[in-house]
């Protein structure tokens, strides 16, 4: 079957096209540093480790993990094999951090074998740790805000094969049973790559529970359920279980795909049915400047009370019977549903005509992501767009090229002009079939970050539209629109573009402000806009302005890379080999 394919629908009550510039403020921001005992355990790329996969993975990875559950507590792995935890009351008085957990690394193992330490807060009471030598352990911490004083207690523990590093993790309860989901992440030497990178990237999906019991008097031990093997050519963007462990999201710049499950191999389709569907269409459309005309392929024997039609000003809906929708999604462009009809021709196809709401532009698709019909043009069409392109083959120079309008100079464009070479898609795979059941072309929406904003849902994840930058929020339960967008950052996606030296970025849970971390000192905060208290003119426009924008600089005061960047409502925690700063945001 082809891929269903949906859109991200933009929030439009959430952009704001007044949006000016932001206004730097000299405003000096509280900085307290954390010596550290030891130094974080940070892990340098070797030099078989030289793709930019292995970059993205390890050589960017955060090592500082904030808590969602609690405010203002982060967690990090130092030198020593500790997890060790900060949690901020009172930022003058902030003291040592505290131990949670220490682990003994397997002296066996080569170094060249290592990865960076990984951790994942799993939910209130529990969290996942890797130690960067393909060892997975479970740890029940209790409730952290509460018994900080108490040391995590290891439930489960056991090796997987090749190193990893861990992306997500999920807890749930279900009839009596605690099931634990991880996410965990490789980067493999890939024999069969000759063209590429020689390495392929592997998400390996496991479950863990307590299901298998001594008895109801005698607590239960912690065993591997299932493990689920995807595959794919790039490190992806973005990984998380969904709540309940029903299903998995990826972004990425290449396509994952599940290959095993508990090490055997999936059945793949014939590669044949799959070439006759993809190469059929089922539906031919052509246009004017006035309409669109859309003729869908019919089953044999369908009547006009089987057809099952609905139009709206931007989205189309066609179908036969009970059937999944033959066309089903978002219009290209708005629509004027009085206007548009639809009539049964020869008791084979369905046609549609659309009226465009704007006459005049070209539609290069009927529905946004949907590439199972065929389009037709006339030869009106034809020899216009050959006239348009006759430059490309032309036999003669051009003798003006400044003529009408100057050619584009690609030496003039910005670093954030320029759009990624790969267009990313964000796919949604079932828990059950395993198969994607939701898929989004992100193209030019460049993915920024990810973050925690509420720890009983799925990571949040920014991408670039236009300049602005928007926050999704994947909610599967959502049918009609399971990524949500949920807040907008003013001009971000323009202004991160900017930093070359830029490492991390993130914003606060109550999205009053973005944050951008450059890999040495410097800091970037760039506020939601807020009232003036003084009356305030635009000096162009000679107009009151009513809000402002901030950003602001800071700086921390180490000649150390940064290794880890969280937000808080409240602070910013900026981590490096041996101090841990907090800056003070937000009163």
């Amino acid at each position: 079957m082809a891929l269903p394919n949906c859109s991200l629908k933009v929030n439009r009550e959430l952009l704001d096209p007044s949006f000016e510039s932001y206004r730097l403020s000299l405003d000096s921001i509280p900085t307290y540093n954390v010596e550290l005992d030891a130094a974080v355990a940070e892990v340098k790329l070797k030099d078989s480790q030289y793709t930019l996969d292995h970059v993205r993975a390890f050589g960017m990875y955060n090592y500082l993990h904030i808590d969602p559950w609690y405010e203002d507590s982060v967690y990090f792995v130092d030198s020593k094999g500790r997890v060790l935890n900060l949690t901020v009351t009172l930022d003058t008085a902030l003291g040592k951090p505290r131990e949670m957990f220490r682990f003994e690394l397997d002296p066996s193992l080569c170094e060249g074998d290592q990865l960076c330490t990984s951790l994942s807060l799993t939910s209130a009471t529990w969290a996942a740790l890797s130690d960067g030598t393909g060892k997975l352990t479970l740890l029940r911490t209790s409730k952290r805000g509460e018994s900080s004083h108490l040391k995590w207690e290891p439930m489960f523990s056991e090796r997987l094969g090749e190193p990893f590093i861990i992306v997500h993790s999920l807890a749930h309860v279900h009839s009596h049973v605690h099931t634990v989901e991880v996410l965990l992440l490789r980067v493999q030497k890939d024999p069969s790559d000759t063209k590429g990178s020689g390495f392929s990237i592997s998400l390996e999906w496991i479950t863990v529970d307590n299901s298998v019991g001594q008895g109801e008097s005698e607590e239960r031990k912690y065993g591997m359920r299932k493990r689920r093997m995807m595959k794919g050519k790039a490190v992806p963007h973005y990984a998380a279980v969904e709540p309940q462990g029903k299903g998995v999201v990826v972004a990425s710049e290449k396509p994952f795909t599940f290959t095993e499950v508990d090490g055997l191999p999936l059945e793949e389709p014939p590669a044949e049915n799959m070439e006759a569907e993809s190469s059929d269409p089922i539906y031919f459309w052509h246009q004017t400047e006035e309409d669109v005309t859309v003729c869908v392929r019919l089953p044999k024997g369908t009547t006009k009370d089987d057809i099952r039609f609905k139009l709206t000003v931007d989205c189309l809906r066609v179908g036969v019977g009970d059937y999944a929708p033959l066309l089903d999604g978002q219009l290209f462009a708005p629509v004027d549903p009085e206007a548009s009809t639809w009539i049964i021709k020869d008791d084979k196809s369905l046609e549609v005509s659309l009226q465009k709401r704007s006459e005049g532009p070209l539609w290069s698709e009927v529905v946004l992501g949907n590439r199972r019909g065929e389009y037709l043009m006339n030869d009106e069409q034809k020899s216009q767009l050959q006239q348009k392109l006759s430059y490309l083959t032309a036999e003669d120079l051009n003798s003006n090229p400044e003529k009408d309008k100057p050619p584009c100079n690609a030496q003039e464009l910005e670093d954030c002009d320029m759009f990624p070479e790969d267009s990313s898609t964000l796919m949604r795979f079932d828990g059950a079939t395993l198969k994607p059941t939701h898929v989004v072309s992100m193209g030019s929406h460049q993915f920024l970050f990810s973050v925690h904003i509420d720890p009983s849902e799925m990571p949040a994840f920014c991408l670039r539209h236009d300049v602005d930058a928007l926050l999704w929020q994947p909610r599967p339960h959502q049918d009609n629109n399971i990524w949500e967008h949920i807040s907008t950052f003013n001009a971000l996606g323009y202004v991160q573009a900017s930093k070359r030296d830029k490492k991390f970025a993130t914003c606060a849970p109550n999205f009053s402000y973005a944050a951008l971390c450059e890999c040495l000192r410097r800091v970037f905060i760039y506020r939601q806009p807020l009232p003036v208290d003084t009356v305030l003119f635009n000096r162009k426009q000679g107009r009151q302005v009513g809000q402002v924008a901030k950003q602001q600089v800071a700086n921390v005061d180490t000649n150390d890379p940064v290794l880890g960047f969280r937000a808080t409502n409240e602070r910013l925690f900026v981590l490096t080999a041996n101090n841990l700063f907090v800056l003070k945001v937000n009163n």
